[in-house]
């Protein structure tokens, strides 16, 4: 589990990406193509609630206690314990961060709108302190960020075994943007919470990984 230079390229370039969505005020435009005067048709039903939103969360703690699993039973033999460890709480860490921002948030989601049958008003998360009237809470996506903790394999991976890299990294990717469709149909969240999760997901696995020493070599002068 090293770091690369380009990993930062990737970081900041992700990042700007995200800035520009925020401003392009897609979230609201995508939320109404879901919602209704009356509510969100999709938020009780059987495939977004069932399967996507609460089948999500037993498939996270699955992946979860392999990786614990797999800190004592490797799967890949030849990736030393203290990498395997550094795998696992990595994927902790991101999995306790953004429910823990998405505590102290207080925005509301998109079911909570007055235009779709709730109370609060559109504010954007960038207006900290601002309440909307809503319940708030609701900013990152929590159940995006099940898949998403799981960026850390890709970190862990990739030295050793690149193809399993890149398919653990492509599965992550599928099954968080599968997640974020989900809540976003259902009304529980704007896309830019996914890719928000995503982003700090991402963040938490790139500062486990210790740098290469040709990039640290490059970092110091």
């Amino acid at each position: 589990m090293t770091l690369r230079r380009s990993d930062f390229w990737i970081t900041g370039g992700a990042l700007l990406l995200l800035l520009l969505w925020d401003a392009s005020g897609l979230d609201l435009w995508l939320a109404r193509e879901f919602g209704t005067p009356t509510g969100f048709p999709w938020r009780e039903h059987w495939l977004t609630a069932h399967v996507v939103h609460n089948g999500g969360r037993v498939l996270a703690w699955f992946a979860l206690a392999l990786l614990a699993l797999n800190v004592w039973r490797p799967v890949f033999k030849d990736l030393p314990r203290a990498e395997r460890v550094r795998w696992l709480l990595a994927t902790l860490a991101a999995l306790l961060l953004v429910p823990l921002l998405k505590h102290g948030s207080s925005t509301s989601c998109p079911w909570d709108l007055a235009e779709f049958g709730g109370s609060a008003l559109h504010v954007s998360h960038w207006r900290f302190g601002i309440t909307d009237g809503g319940a708030g809470h609701c900013f990152p996506s929590g159940h995006a960020t099940s898949a998403f903790a799981f960026f850390s394999g890709w970190f862990a991976l990739r030295e050793r075994h690149p193809v399993a890299a890149r398919r653990w990294l492509a599965a992550v990717c599928i099954v968080g943007l599968l997640f974020g469709w989900g809540q976003l149909a259902r009304g529980a969240h704007y896309a830019s919470h996914t890719l928000w999760s995503a982003w700090l997901c991402w963040i938490v696995a790139m500062l486990a990984a210790p740098l290469q020493p040709a990039a640290k070599a490059s970092f110091a002068r």
